[in-house]
Parts: C-alpha cells; sequence; structure tokens
C-alpha cells in the first residue's frame, strides 16, 4: 500500500455525520488509504476519538485544516490538536468572501507568518480556490502574493491542482516555483464536458502522471485527494481515486518514496 495517499475527509462529511468518526476511518482504512487530512468532522467533535481513529487504523494524519478564526484567536489549542494526531501541518483552507480584498490577504500573510514565527516547529499552509486569481495585490494575484517563495515568508503551498485548472492555469506550470515548499498537494479531477465539474480522479481531463512524478522531486510528502461533490457515493469515489492512483504510479515506474 503506498504511503503517501490521503482521503481529504471533506469528501467524506456526510458519512462522518451519519455513520461516526470510527467507522469512516475504518473503511478509508480497509479501502487502502495511508493517511487522512483533517477537516470537515461534525459539529463538536471529540479530539481523543479523532487520534483514538487513527490509532487503531494505523492511519496517519496528513495535515489539518483549520479555520482562520481558530489560527487567529486559539492557536494554542490547534497546536495541541495537531500534536494529538501527530501532524505539523496546518492549513488554511478557505477565505470567506468578505476578506477576498487586497488589504485583507495583506494582514493574512502578516497573520500566518506570524504563526510560523510563534510556532516554527510546526508549518502553515495555505489552500487555493480559483478566487484568488481574481484579486490583485502590488502587481500580482492574491494567490502568488500568499506563497511568494522567497526566505522571508514562510507561508506553504497546498496547490490544489482542480482549482488552478477552473482558474485556467496549467497546473504542473503553476506548481513549479514551489519546488520544496508545498509538503501536501491536492488532487481532484475535473469532467470533460460544459460544467468542468468535480470528478474522481483519473476519470476526467487532467494529467496526473507529471504531477505525481514532479513531487516526488520536489519534496510533497502527501497526495491528498478531496472530492467536494460527489455524483456517486463519496467513499466510492474515493475508491475509484485511489485505483487510478495505484494505476498511474505503476504506470509512471514510480515507487513512492
Amino acid at each position: 500500500m503506498d504511503h503517501k495517499f490521503a482521503a481529504q475527509l471533506y469528501t467524506v462529511r456526510e458519512n462522518l455525520k451519519e455513520e461516526g468518526i470510527r467507522p469512516v476511518f475504518k473503511k478509508l482504512k480497509e479501502m487502502g488509504w495511508a493517511g487522512v487530512q483533517i477537516s470537515a468532522l461534525p459539529k463538536d467533535y471529540d479530539q481523543n476519538e479523532v487520534a483514538l481513529a487513527l490509532k487503531e487504523n494505523d492511519l496517519q494524519a496528513a495535515g489539518m485544516h483549520v479555520s482562520l478564526t481558530r489560527i487567529k484567536n486559539d492557536l494554542d489549542d490547534v497546536l495541541r490538536e495537531a500534536d494529538l494526531y501527530g501532524t505539523k501541518d496546518i492549513i488554511l483552507p478557505f477565505v470567506t468572501e468578505d476578506l477576498r480584498k487586497p488589504e485583507s490577504y495583506k494582514e493574512l500573510k502578516e497573520l500566518l507568518n506570524e504563526a510560523a514565527k510563534t510556532a516554527p516547529e510546526y508549518r502553515f499552509s495555505y489552500h487555493n480556490h480559483a478566487f484568488e486569481f481574481e484579486i490583485e495585490i502590488d502587481g500580482q494575484d492574491a494567490l502568488r502574493f500568499m506563497l511568494e517563495p522567497s526566505g522571508d515568508n514562510q507561508i506553504l503551498a497546498e496547490l490544489d491542482v482542480y482549482w488552478l485548472k477552473k482558474a485556467g492555469k496549467d497546473p504542473l506550470a503553476f506548481i513549479t516555483p514551489y519546488a520544496n515548499r508545498m509538503p501536501i498537494i491536492h488532487l481532484k479531477d475535473m469532467t470533460n464536458d460544459h460544467r468542468q465539474t468535480f470528478a474522481e480522479v483519473g476519470e476526467g481531463i487532467i494529467d496526473f502522471i507529471p504531477i505525481l512524478q514532479w513531487g516526488e522531486r520536489n519534496g510533497v510528502e502527501w497526495y491528498a485527494v478531496e472530492q467536494d461533490v460527489c455524483e456517486r457515493p463519496p467513499l466510492e469515489c474515493l475508491e475509484t481515486s485511489l485505483r487510478n492512483l495505484k494505476k498511474f504510479e505503476k504506470q509512471a515506474g514510480m515507487t513512492l518514496r
């Protein structure tokens, strides 16, 4: 079983509410996932239950998606939770519409860099959508502004190849400047029709083999699969994505390190 493929829990958010954390984690392990990315857990979830579900299923935590509110107002608790799950990766997954303006992004960049300086043993990353490309800051789009690969910017990338494609970018070309600055990458596919909506990895139009090859050369530690909307049961969609990822690995002649 490949040890770098992780299921992003947002995909199975309804399963988690209906079936519970431990049963869903068990199904993901049996399916063949090496890890899960912590996100979209039921309201008032028990952190100790999540840690137990990881341990009893021998699943790794491939980072945590954490709201801006928690990072800003309760960073100590975020770090304690990360320690409980055995991860050092804390990712800001989304920016609300009211903050999608240049001055807010400048504050976000300062906030995340300050968090990284306060807790240098952890890694802070930013996850993109497509709206960042509609915001210009100092002559560049908001995503490039946030992820500027310079020594004084400690914000790492968690680039999502679907949203890059949705914004009209070539995913492989766009990720290239972030070599060794992207411990986790988000993989999802795009349907080959006028909708350009979410698809299982390998069932759409994105070419994943060169992305995987680039990741192996440039420091990617986890390939997290997320499907925001599923047209079949979410667990079936994740199973298809994992099967195709393993097929791509073989086709590329790779063994993920």
